[in-house]
This record gives structure tokens, C-alpha cells and sequence, in this order.
């Protein structure tokens, strides 16, 4: 006997069997992929990011939130245990400024000869995008890649004026000031320049996650400005921090009200810890005879909501 020598249709039906069970193989492989993917909800991504919005923030509470002073927002996210919310630097373009509304937001990345060819030009640019989304209820929120860098001036923010839009806050610095303060909105920046911004950076994206001078703000987060800065106010817990601000604010202008009734260092009164003012104490016997107790506030001992 002797071994005969491989024919080419040997070698034919030899690959069309390995091809076969290469195919029965991937089958095998993706149904039990699928099953896996169903039983325990893992599947692949090529990307993983969260969405940039945190929440809505409504008319209502808008408007509430627009009553109170930056200084009371900012105690109310402190005692919740929140990072810091002020936008530092961000200061009124003219005295008398106040600014109230979601947050519209535009990112700025340095110039760089790709990326101006990159970004849609024109009427597509990403600026242009978030200034359609903005009305007297938004407030243009404009991550500057430094802060003497120009944002923008007087022919662009026109656009803005036109919209009514409710503020514009960056952490940047604004050019053309004279005519920006005749347009008549709020405006909160780093400082005022005679440079040109497309120079030195890009505007990129609109409406993700930015950072103002390491704070940040999502799209739709309220922002508050006012003569002593602009806080942001995550939109997750817009209503809570409403409550603890308000409940404050109150009782500071009660102990504010007594000291110029009867003066006296403050140091009786203020300062307090909101969800921890005790009942008996000089500051809680205050507050009961203008009828706040723990009832009806939570900011004593025990009433703490959050």
C-alpha cells in the first residue's frame, strides 16, 4: 500500500471544511456574545461618556433663584457639601448688572492650523450654534483658553442682543465694551481687550461640559450673576439649593434687623450652620418670635432635607 499524493480537489473540499467550521465557530461565538450582552447587560462601546445636560431647570424656579444674592447660593451648595460654584473672575462689565438663566455653553480650544480648517465654518460654527440656542431665559456660558484671550466683540454679540438673550458670562475677556454696555444685556467677563480672539483659540463645541476657572457648569445648570460674581447652580439640585438659600437669606435679615434694633456684636446671632440651629439657643429663640421653627424651616436642628 502506498499513500497517494493530495489532488486539488482534495485540497479544495479540505478549505471549504475549514471555511465551514470557521463560520459555525462565529455563530457559536456571537450567540453566546449576545447572551452574555442580555444576562448581564455589558456591551462594548467604542466611546463611554455621560450625558452633558444634569437636568432641567424650570420658569418658576428661574425666577426664585433670581431673588436671592450670589452669596446666599453659594452658602446653600457649601452647606449641602458641594464644590465650589463662583465662577472666579467673572465680573459685571458695568455696575448694576444681574444676569439669571440656563446655561448655554461654548467651549474654546487653542488655534491650531487643523483645527481651523476642521471647524465648520461660517454660519456652522459651533459660536454661531450656541448663540441660536440662547433667548432671554439662557444665559451664554463661554470657556475662554485663557484669561485676557477675546471671545468675542460688537458685530458678533449683536447676534445676542437681537436674541434678547438673558447674559453672557466667560471667563475671558470681552473687546468693543462700550458697545457691548449699549446693547444692554449682562455681561460677566475676566476682563476687557483691544486683542483678537481667533488668534489665539477656536471655538470648538457647543453645549458640553466646560470649566471656568475650575468651575463647572453643564448645559441647562442655572447661572446667577450679580455685582459680587456669577455662581452656577447644578440643575440636579436647583430646588434644594433654592430652599436652603431662601431659608437662610430669611434668617439673616432677621438677625440683621435685630442688631439695628438693639446693636450689639453679631457674634450672638451669626454666623449659623443651616440644619443645625437649635432651638434654645439665642438664635433659635429669635427666629420662634417671628414665627420660624422647626416646622416650618429646615434650618434647625434635625430638619435637614438634603
Amino acid at each position: 500500500p502506498f499513500s497517494k499524493t493530495p489532488t486539488h480537489s482534495t485540497h479544495k473540499q479540505t478549505n471549504t471544511q475549514s471555511h465551514l467550521l470557521s463560520i459555525m465557530f462565529s455563530s457559536t461565538l456571537a450567540r453566546r456574545t449576545a447572551a452574555l450582552v442580555q444576562s448581564t447587560g455589558i456591551a462594548k462601546r467604542a466611546f463611554a461618556m455621560g450625558p452633558s445636560s444634569g437636568g432641567a431647570v424650570s420658569d418658576e424656579t428661574l425666577e426664585k433663584l433670581g431673588s436671592l444674592s450670589t452669596q446666599a447660593l453659594v452658602d446653600g451648595l457649601w452647606v449641602m457639601g458641594w464644590p465650589a460654584a463662583q465662577i472666579d473672575g467673572a465680573r459685571p462689565l458695568a455696575p448694576g448688572m444681574k444676569c439669571v438663566g440656563r446655561a448655554v455653553t461654548l467651549n474654546f480650544v487653542p488655534a491650531r492650523p487643523d483645527i481651523a480648517q476642521d471647524k465648520p465654518a461660517g454660519g456652522e460654527s459651533p459660536e454661531y450654534e450656541a448663540f441660536e440656542k440662547c433667548g432671554p431665559n439662557e444665559v451664554l456660558v463661554m470657556s475662554s483658553t485663557g484669561p485676557w484671550e477675546s471671545v468675542g466683540g460688537d458685530i458678533k454679540f449683536l447676534r445676542l442682543k437681537q436674541l434678547s438673550i438673558g447674559g453672557l458670562v466667560t471667563d475671558g475677556s470681552v473687546r468693543d465694551t462700550d458697545e457691548i454696555i449699549n446693547y444692554g444685556f449682562p455681561c460677566f467677563s475676566y476682563s476687557t481687550t483691544a486683542r483678537q480672539g481667533p488668534a489665539a483659540m477656536q471655538p470648538w463645541e457647543c453645549n458640553g461640559i466646560v470649566s471656568l476657572s475650575g468651575t463647572v457648569v453643564r448645559p441647562g445648570d442655572a447661572i446667577i450673576g450679580d455685582q459680587d460674581g456669577v455662581v452656577c447652580v447644578p440643575a440636579k439640585v436647583a430646588e434644594m439649593v433654592y430652599s436652603i438659600a431662601h431659608g437662610r437669606e430669611e434668617i439673616e435679615e432677621i438677625v440683621k434687623e435685630e442688631l439695628i434694633k438693639n446693636p450689639g456684636p453679631p457674634g450672638k446671632y451669626y454666623p449659623f450652620m443651616s440644619g443645625k440651629v437649635k432651638v434654645d439657643s439665642p438664635l433659635g429663640q429669635l427666629l420662634a418670635t417671628k414665627g420660624i421653627t422647626p416646622e416650618n424651616s429646615n434650618q434647625f436642628e434635625g430638619t435637614a432635607d438634603w
